[in-house]
């Protein structure tokens, strides 16, 4: 299984952060909020665990809604 991280960036706005992890992490409002601000304090924060493939789909998901906003979010997977 591996996790999915989100690395914290000054630039990437908050609401964006929270609707990628609504959109491609299915979480509710409130968890996304939650794990947003873990990020933002933390400087990384888990989305979720998944099986390699899954993995790495949601990386690849995160990182092109980010490219295509022009954001510089980044999004990495690793072993649990």
């Amino acid at each position: 299984m591996f996790k999915v991280l989100l690395l914290n960036d000054d630039y990437t706005p908050m609401e964006f952060v929270v609707q990628v992890l609504q959109d491609v992490f299915h979480r509710d409002r409130d968890t996304a909020m939650r794990i947003m601000l873990h990020v933002h304090q933390k400087g990384v924060g888990i989305c979720g665990v998944y099986s390699y493939e899954v993995a790495e789909t949601k990386v690849s998901q995160v990182v092109e809604s980010a490219r295509q906003n022009q954001h510089p979010l980044q999004c990495t997977m690793e072993r649990e």
